[in-house]
């Protein structure tokens, strides 16, 4: 077995104490070093290259954003973002996303506890950031901004067809090539990315500002409307549901699925159950196997299936795994995925 190499970066002492413990403790995992700052990382890194670093954001003498910049221009390695529970703290992780970061861990989930849940999200995230493929990219050196004639206006027909999105690691860069993709009066999407509370609404408001459609962290009863994506928030699953013609989610709390909450199955059930053959689904980038037997059952119910190939996914689970069980009609390209979901949906309605 191939033993996954961490480095650990944070100024906090607690913080590096406690995120070794948990990751030690897996037998897949082993952390080689610390350090206290983004210097005293570079040194530890020409000594012994590590396959992953886990990261924290406001450091003393160099930012961690900084830091990242520097390494995915000079030696690509997989970054984990270590960040706060904050609205600063979260625009920063989901910037270190789109900078080339593969996921984020809350700095409050982390305990001694090995045997608890949320140490299990940690050594998963890790495992996952250690097989992950970094592609190199000078996102970074362009500074986005939202077009100046871009106009949205909340369509008040809500769509009969319903586009469902599953992601995880790698996923929010994923989503951001679908949505952008996305022309204004595309039919109403529902999406699962796997991400702490609280950093939904930051990765919300950041694809807004991006995409032609408008795109907002889902609440409880919120319509599914045409030209409208609706994220699920960070520790809460999202359900579709249907009233007469229309669709609404349906955004609650309750046991993990899958180890996650929200969960891709979660809500692809509901998809499958409510819209049947009146739906996509797409399932993207990611580890592990969520949201695999939900779009098996849209898949089942007459929907038209979809799945990330594994040549442009930063981890190729959860897409395998959809594909193993028969859940898939199309394999497709990242930069396919829009245009397959529209023309089928073109195709239904003709």
């Amino acid at each position: 077995m191939s033993i996954i190499k961490v480095l650990v970066v944070d100024d906090s002492a607690v913080v590096r104490q406690s995120l070794s413990h948990v990751l030690n403790s897996d037998e897949a995992l082993e952390v080689i070093s610390v350090a206290s700052d983004p210097f005293v990382a570079v040194k530890k890194i020409s000594k012994q290259v590590p396959d992953v670093i886990t990261l924290d954001i406001e450091m003393p003498r160099m930012d961690g954003i900084t830091f990242l910049q520097r390494i995915m221009s000079q030696h690509p390695i997989p970054v984990v973002i270590i960040s706060s529970l904050t609205a600063n703290g979260s625009e920063l992780a989901i910037r270190a996303l789109e900078l080339g970061a593969v996921d984020i861990i809350q700095k409050n989930t982390l305990s001694v506890d090995t045997f608890s849940e949320s140490a299990q999200q940690i050594i998963d995230i890790v495992k996952a950031a250690g097989k992950s493929v970094i592609r190199r990219k000078a996102r970074f050196h362009q500074v986005h901004q939202a077009p100046t004639s871009k106009v949205k206006t909340n369509l008040t027909v809500t769509s009969n067809k319903i586009i469902g999105i599953g992601a995880s690691t790698g996923g929010t860069e994923a989503i951001k090539t679908v949505l952008e993709q996305m022309p204004i009066d595309c039919p109403g999407i529902v999406i699962v990315q796997h991400m702490p509370e609280v950093f939904t609404r930051s990765f919300a408001k950041r694809l807004n500002s991006l995409c032609k459609i408008e795109v907002k962290e889902a609440k409880d009863g919120d319509s599914i409307l045409r030209g409208r994506a609706l994220i699920a928030p960070g520790n809460y699953h999202m359900e579709v549901q249907r009233s007469g013609s229309k669709y609404y989610v349906h955004v609650r709390s309750g046991e993990s699925v899958n180890r996650h909450r929200p969960s891709v199955d979660v809500l692809f059930h509901s998809i499958a159950k409510h819209a049947g053959r009146n739906a996509v689904g797409m399932i993207m980038t990611g580890m592990g196997a969520d949201g695999a037997k939900g779009l098996l059952a849209m898949h089942n119910m007459g929907a038209f299936t979809l799945a990330q190939d594994e040549k442009s996914s930063v981890v190729y689970g959860m897409p395998k795994e959809a594909v193993k069980l028969g859940a898939v009609d199309k394999v497709a390209a990242l930069s396919m995925l829009a245009e397959h979901a529209l023309t089928s949906i073109n195709y239904r309605m003709a």
